[in-house]
């Protein structure tokens, strides 16, 4: 069992003035990695090993209109060739109402959600738009999406300086919905099988999260502790 596993706590700081950051160092040394598609059983209210829905059966929740106006621009781009339901999207919509602050859920799954078989490409249509396109998902997908398993917490202090926590998400993250939910990644042994350790394999995710240079100091310093 990892020590992120067995609930050891130990986090590694890097002060970047305005912003103390806290990293959880046991999941970051892990080698925790994405199993969607190869033994993910999502995180419903049973084990599902069937429908491939993975994370995508909520939809997702968006931060604020610029992210809403983002993806409704990016899933303008998107073909019916590679999104599976376009056609509900022109006729219903992307979001799950006139809030514009979540993902709508077709069937079972976010929309943006193709289904296993569909001949464009199984798993998330704007992840495929995004490499179709030779670009970042990143830069597509709404943040809640890309940076899982990873989550921030912020805490402002008095002298103004904000504390963000980087740690590996938890089943209780999930809220309400996490009273049901039967199985969840981070916190089962299935998904740590990486062949890399989570500061490399979700390099790209961390540095758009906490900035290019703060994640240099951060990556040397497990280095130097590993």
């Amino acid at each position: 069992m990892s020590d992120h596993m067995s609930g050891e706590q130990i986090f590694d700081e890097v002060d970047a003035g305005d912003t103390i950051w806290r990293f959880e160092r046991s999941f970051l040394t892990s080698n925790w990695t994405c199993i969607w598609g190869r033994g993910c059983l999502g995180i419903g209210d049973t084990r599902d090993s069937v429908t491939g829905h993975g994370c995508c059966s909520l939809g997702a929740e968006l931060d604020g209109v610029d992210e809403a106006m983002n993806l409704a621009a990016m899933a303008a781009t998107l073909t019916p060739e590679i999104f599976q339901f376009h056609a509900e999207a022109q006729t219903g919509g992307i979001f799950r109402d006139e809030q514009n602050d979540a993902t709508r859920v077709v069937d079972g799954a976010c929309i943006f959600h193709n289904r296993n078989g569909f001949s464009g490409g199984e798993g998330c249509a704007l992840h495929l738009g995004a490499i179709a396109y030779n670009e970042s998902p990143i830069d597509w997908k709404p943040s809640v999406c890309w940076q899982l398993p990873i989550k921030v917490d912020w805490v402002m202090r008095d002298d103004d300086v904000e504390v963000a926590t980087v740690r590996g998400w938890k089943k209780s993250d999930w809220g309400d919905h996490s009273e049901s939910m039967a199985w969840v990644c981070t916190e089962e042994p299935e998904a740590y099988v990486g062949e890399q350790p989570v500061i490399e394999s979700l390099a790209e995710e961390l540095t758009a999260i906490v900035g290019e240079e703060v994640f240099v100091q951060l990556r040397q310093r497990i280095k130097d502790i590993s």
